[in-house]
């Protein structure tokens, strides 16, 4: 087999795909000094399996769509956010924040979340209905948190390698509810049926400007040519499982074809990328094996890995 004719295109894709999210300083450079520990979660956690998983792509978009229908919340971003003006430096910082939480130390998590808590001081108004916004309101914490977290978890249901085991959705719907106190949020459903429930029926949801704003800007976002044709499919695959009020607000149409589509983009991305190299970096970190069927094709950014990495997985 021609080994080069294979990884060429993988690693073309790899690169691609990976400078989307190379704007943001990589929050677990330091992470190895802290030995044992596991953070939030740990290593037998469904949260590492689900986030390490290139469904979370879909996921990403997927939450931004549905935070979108939250008028205050959507205001906040249309009045405070740069993402138009720093469309990649907002996506790495947000990557930043979820590697961090999800597979950092403790003081690594306490960091990151600190780092929010800092940038959304400033973030308060009112929003076009007259109703005051503020970053620090649990209640607007608590969207988007769990609609962060329902969105990982249905597109690794939608377009993951594996269905997960009976009852692995509560679990971790449940460990998510962890990260959610430690956010401030105030409305944490446990169960996976609680979950999209709360999200499907919340009260608060309509159009507003911000969120027109937001859809211009995800529809046809200024991304690299080279990867603006596959963030297309993406995000016809995050559409396709919105909920149907949801879907209706944002004016977005389900197509069954995109979940065929959205299977296909995340294979050809956990064919190329591997999983997460930041959960390779959390079990090494915390000594444990890495688990079966799964491949990490790419060491994680920090500064004298490769030889290990390349030791533990076969890389090449």
């Amino acid at each position: 087999m021609d080994t080069h004719r294979i990884n060429a295109p993988r690693g073309a894709i790899a690169d691609s795909a990976s400078s989307l999210f190379s704007h943001a300083d990589y929050p677990l450079a330091k992470s190895l000094k802290y030995r044992g520990d596991e953070g939030l979660y740990g290593p037998a956690s469904v949260t590492w399996r689900v986030v390490g998983d290139a469904a979370a792509f879909v996921g990403g978009i997927r939450s931004l769509l549905i935070q979108a229908t939250h008028p205050e919340v959507a205001a906040g971003v249309a009045d405070h956010s740069l993402y138009e003006k720093d469309p990649l430096g907002r996506l790495s910082r947000t990557s930043a924040y979820v590697t961090a939480t999800t597979y950092g130390a403790t003081i690594e998590v306490d960091d990151a979340l600190q780092q929010v808590r800092r940038a959304h001081i400033p973030v308060e108004g009112t929003s076009h209905r007259g109703r005051s916004y503020s970053a620090d309101n649990g209640a607007f914490g608590a969207w988007v948190h769990n609609t962060l977290a329902d969105s990982f978890l249905v597109a690794y249901e939608a377009y993951g390698p594996h269905q997960l085991a009976s009852g692995e959705a509560d679990r971790y719907v449940a460990e998510q509810a962890v990260l959610g106190r430690r956010v401030g949020a105030t409305d944490l459903p446990e169960t996976r049926a609680d979950l999209s429930s709360w999200i499907a029926n919340h009260p608060a949801l309509g159009p507003s400007p911000g969120m027109e704003k937001a859809m211009a800007f995800l529809r046809d976002p200024p991304l690299p040519r080279a990867v603006i044709g596959p963030y297309k499919v993406l995000f016809q695959a995050a559409a396709a499982t919105v909920p149907t009020r949801i879907a209706e607000i944002l004016g977005v149409k389900r197509y069954r074809a995109a979940l065929g589509a959205g299977s296909a983009i995340t294979g050809a991305l956990r064919w190329s990328l591997g999983a997460s190299p930041s959960w390779w970096l959390a079990l090494e970190r915390t000594d444990q094996p890495l688990p079966a069927n799964v491949i990490f094709r790419r060491p994680p950014p920090v500064e004298g890995i490769n030889e290990r990495f390349t030791e533990s997985t076969g890389a090449k």
